[in-house]
């Protein structure tokens, strides 16, 4: 039963992650961390599995390996982030909240951007 509970989670945090690739303010790359690590308790089938994606595998091993994030991955993530950042602003109220979201946003992109990047070519 705690396998199977492992192994859900696993799979929520593979779904979510997969829509942080197409969707502003959805993190991929956490929630893949989160999958293989969910994985890794319920089913090394599943973690395989995940980490031979060829999107996701090596995102996972240069985070893993050098905490590091390839350029083309930052440039997709600060470009999200910019886009939610003018859809924030023009659609939301004025306000602090507004200004709040914006902060954390640019918080977001500069540690993002302050990451290094991998020393060697993930596979």
């Amino acid at each position: 039963m705690v396998r199977l509970l492992w192994v859900a989670l696993a799979a929520l945090s593979f779904a979510v992650g997969f829509l942080g690739l197409f969707l502003p303010l959805l993190p991929t790359t956490e929630f893949m961390l989160a999958a293989v690590y969910c994985a890794s308790r319920g089913s090394p089938r599943f973690e395989a599995w995940i980490r031979s994606r060829r999107y996701v595998g090596p995102l996972l091993e240069n985070w893993e390996r050098e905490r590091a994030i390839p350029r083309r991955a930052k440039f997709v993530a600060v470009g999200m982030i910019v886009a939610s950042m003018v859809m924030i602003l023009l659609h939301l109220g004025q306000g602090w909240l507004r200004w709040a979201i914006v902060a954390l946003l640019v918080a977001v992109a500069v540690w993002l951007i302050t990451r290094p990047e991998p020393s060697a070519p993930s596979r």
